[in-house]
């Protein structure tokens, strides 16, 4: 396995981000700075470490699976978030309304376990699932750091299309039957889905799509004969810009610029029947808090978490027992709620910006996603321009001093097609407002003297 990693490119553009002081880096998925809540921290720190029975505490070894008052309330935070995204519902969605046990098993903290980080909960799930060889799905085009998983661990990549509206189900079930027809149904293990503002393409695949893949799913078990797992990543759920409304933006768009998803916060694949036997959910603090404290969380279900708990023990014993013992403070004190708020507004305004700009500097030609949330805008250049690493567009993006990232990385390489090559990210999240309007004003001359 050693020999077979490679570094994964995100090292790669930090790399050239910290080493030309003039670069303007509108690639890595960074958080804004300025945001970054250094006073709640301090607060609740302080009250941690106050007397020395809680600073003691907080300070020592705690458990594998978590701390005993932050698993609980995690499971309530995800309890609430799905209460609230059922209140804004679009109309005429049906759902079973669960009895007071399904309700909670569904949400059960038992069954939660405390990460470092939801890309540690990522791996783990893929260390106890899969053997080499094996076969995960995932959108296409995802999120690139889980395909560096995907080849360290040395698995297989089939690739199901995205809509606007997520997921194409006719695909997902085409690329099943495939793999039924070809003998390889039994090497499939899990599909992988980034579903609030997806790391890349910012597309969210709203409820009534989650419930058609877990159908899909469990339609193709027999002939597998094992369980497929849907695992949910939802690092950017509470970034949205809109929380209490559709999502809908009157202000007029060029043709080139698709609107927002109308559904910008559905509820989670835990909200549908039988989910807490297929469903893996995968959420962070990081995001929505302060990236520099890793904790994570996933909700999985038995026996993969009995399997991922023990091999999380391998690992680490647990994740840090003081950053745990912070967030359950800033939970209980409404500190993070504040903190998501806050970032809501925040990242709503960078998007304004890069939007701006983007209509005001991009060519005719390149079409572009505005996004409900997250921290990405994915643009689309003609079919026949690369924007890959060796491409004349990001050579010359280089040059302008501007980085982003291609889009061809967030491909898995899947036999089945050619990997599409003329696509970008590019993120808002960390640059200053000032550096999003110079980078995508550099980016849009790079682009107008490529795209003719």
């Amino acid at each position: 396995m050693g020999r077979r990693t490679t570094e994964p490119a995100i090292s790669w553009l930090m790399q050239a981000a910290l080493a030309r002081s003039r670069l303007i880096s509108l690639a890595a998925g960074f958080t804004d700075n300025p945001s970054l809540p250094v006073a709640a921290t301090r607060a609740a720190l302080n009250h941690i470490l106050r007397s020395a029975e809680t600073g003691q505490l907080a300070l020592q070894y705690g458990s594998t699976a978590g701390d005993p008052v932050l698993r609980p309330l995690t499971a309530e935070h995800l309890r609430k978030l799905d209460a609230q995204s059922s209140s804004f519902s679009a109309p005429g969605l049906k759902l079973r309304t669960r009895t007071k046990d399904e309700d909670e098993k569904q949400y059960s903290p038992e069954r939660l376990l405390i990460t470092s980080g939801s890309q540690q909960l990522l791996y783990m799930t893929a260390e106890a699932l899969c053997d080499e060889g094996d076969i995960v799905l995932v959108e296409d085009p995802t999120y690139f750091v889980y395909l560096g998983i995907v080849q360290s661990r040395g698995l297989r990549a089939r690739g199901v299309r995205l809509e606007r509206d997520g997921l194409d189900l006719a695909h997902l079930e085409k690329v099943l039957q495939s793999l039924k027809r070809s003998g390889d149904l039994h090497r499939v293990k899990l599909f992988y889905l980034v579903s609030y503002f997806q790391n890349p393409t910012g597309v969210t695949t709203g409820f009534e799509k989650k419930r058609g893949i877990l159908k899909l799913l469990k339609r193709f078990e027999r002939a597998a004969g094992h369980p497929i797992y849907l695992l949910e990543d939802a690092a950017y759920r509470e970034l949205c810009f809109h929380p209490q409304t559709s999502g809908r933006d009157a202000s007029p768009r060029r043709p080139r610029s698709s609107r927002r998803d109308d559904s910008a916060v559905p509820l989670s694949a835990l909200a549908v029947p039988g989910a807490p036997e297929r469903v893996i959910y995968a959420g962070t603090f990081s995001k929505p808090f302060a990236t520099g404290a890793r904790v994570g969380y996933g909700l999985l279900p038995e026996p993969l978490f009995t399997a991922v708990k023990r091999i999380k023990g391998n690992h680490d014993f647990g994740t840090a027992n003081l950053l745990q013992k912070f967030f359950a403070r800033a939970l209980a004190s409404g500190a993070c709620e504040r903190q998501v708020a806050r970032l809501q507004k925040r990242y709503a305004h960078k998007a304004r910006v890069m939007r701006r700009a983007i209509e005001k500097y991009f060519p005719a030609r390149v079409e572009w996603r505005e996004p409900a949330g997250g921290l990405y805008f994915w643009a689309r250049l003609p079919k026949n321009i690369p924007t890959g690493i060796k491409s004349q567009v990001f050579q010359t993006a280089l040059k302008h001093d501007v980085l982003y990232v291609p889009g061809e990385l967030c491909y898995a390489d899947d036999p089945t097609r050619k990997k599409p090559n003329h696509e970008m990210r590019i993120s808002f999240g960390s640059a200053s407002e000032k550096d999003i309007h110079e980078g995508i004003k550099r980016l849009g001359a790079v682009l107008n003297q490529c795209v003719k």
